[in-house]
C-alpha cells in the first residue's frame, strides 16, 4: 500500500491547528483540539446540525494502522485525514506524549435555554471552577453518572482547554454542556424548571447521608460545585435550596473536587432511580 505523503509541518493547516492551543483563537475561530482515539471516536460520531463535530484529523501513520477504523469513519464522513510525523502531531496537540491521532472539532456547546427546556433531572454546575483538568474531569464523571447536563458559569475555567477535553475522555461529545452563564441566571433558571439546588460545600449545615437517608433526594437536583481553593462564596450558597456537605467518616482533611462532584452525582443518580424517584421504573408506571 506504501506510505501516504505526510502534511508538512509548515502547512497552514498545521499552522491553524497549533494556534487553536490559545482561547483567543479557539473563541475567533469557534474550534477546539481533541486528542487520542477516544476523543477522536466520540468526535467522528458526535453531530451538530446534520454536519461532523471533527471537521478534520490529523494522524500518525503508526496511529492510523493502530486505529483504522477511526481514520475510516472520519472518512466516510468526509473529513479530510492528513498524515504526520510524530513532532507535527505533537505541536498540534500540545502533549508531551501525544497518542497520534488530533482531530480539529467545532464548538458543540448548548445554550442554557435548550437545557431547561429540556426539563433536566441531574445537572452538574461548575461555579468559578478554574482548573481544566478538574473540569474535565467533573464532566466525566456527570456523564457517568447519567446526568442531563453540565453548565460552566461565566466565571469558570474555558470547556474546551486542551487540558479539559483530555481530562473528559471524550464525554464532552456525550451531554449537553452549557458555558459562560452567570451563576444566579443558572440558579433561577433551573428552579424555575422544578430543580432543587444542592450547594456541595464541606461546612454545610446538612449531611448527604441525612438527606438521603430522609428520602430528600429523589427529585430534579442539580449540584453546584465551587472554586478548588476556596469553595463556593456565600453569595452563592444562600442562592441554593440547601448546602450540603460529603460526610468524611475517615480522618482525611477533605475530598477534592472531582471526588466529590463523583459521590454527589451518584448519591442523586441512585436515589432517582430507586421507586419513587424522578428516574424510577416502578411497575404501576408513575408520573
Amino acid at each position: 500500500m506504501g506510505t501516504p505523503e505526510l502534511i508538512s509541518p509548515r502547512s497552514p493547516r498545521v499552522a491553524a491547528a497549533r494556534r487553536l492551543a490559545r482561547r483567543h483563537f479557539r473563541g475567533k475561530e469557534r474550534r477546539f483540539i481533541a486528542e487520542g482515539p477516544q476523543a477522536v471516536r466520540e468526535a467522528v460520531a458526535h453531530r451538530a446540525g446534520g454536519a461532523p463535530t471533527l471537521i478534520e484529523l490529523f494522524a500518525t501513520v503508526e496511529a492510523a494502522e493502530r486505529h483504522t477504523e477511526i481514520v475510516e469513519a472520519a472518512r466516510a464522513a468526509g473529513v479530510p485525514v492528513h498524515f504526520a510525523d510524530d513532532k507535527t502531531v505533537a505541536d498540534v496537540s500540545q502533549t508531551v506524549t501525544p497518542q497520534g491521532l488530533v482531530g480539529v472539532c467545532r464548538f458543540l456547546d448548548s445554550p442554557f435555554e435548550e437545557i431547561l427546556a429540556a426539563r433536566p433531572q441531574l445537572v452538574a454546575v461548575l461555579a468559578n471552577v478554574r482548573d481544566p483538568g478538574n473540569a474535565g474531569t467533573v464532566l466525566r464523571c456527570a456523564d457517568a453518572a447519567g446526568a442531563d447536563a453540565v453548565v460552566l458559569t461565566d466565571a469558570s475555567v474555558d470547556l474546551y482547554n486542551p487540558k479539559s477535553v483530555r481530562a473528559s475522555v471524550g464525554s464532552l461529545f456525550h451531554l449537553p454542556v452549557a458555558v459562560g452563564v452567570p451563576v444566579e441566571k443558572v440558579v433561577t433558571g433551573l428552579q424555575g424548571v422544578g430543580v432543587r439546588i444542592l450547594a456541595a460545600d464541606g461546612a454545610g449545615d446538612r449531611d448527604l447521608d441525612g438527606e438521603l437517608d430522609a428520602g430528600a433526594m429523589g427529585g430534579p437536583t442539580a449540584w453546584v460545585f465551587g472554586n478548588e481553593a476556596w469553595g463556593l462564596p456565600e453569595e452563592t450558597r444562600a442562592l441554593a435550596d440547601a448546602v450540603v456537605r460529603v460526610p468524611i467518616h475517615g480522618r482525611a482533611e477533605s475530598l477534592n473536587l472531582a471526588t466529590a462532584a463523583a459521590v454527589c452525582l451518584y448519591a442523586s443518580a441512585r436515589a432517582q432511580r430507586t421507586t419513587g424517584g424522578c428516574r424510577g421504573t416502578s411497575p404501576a408506571g408513575g408520573a
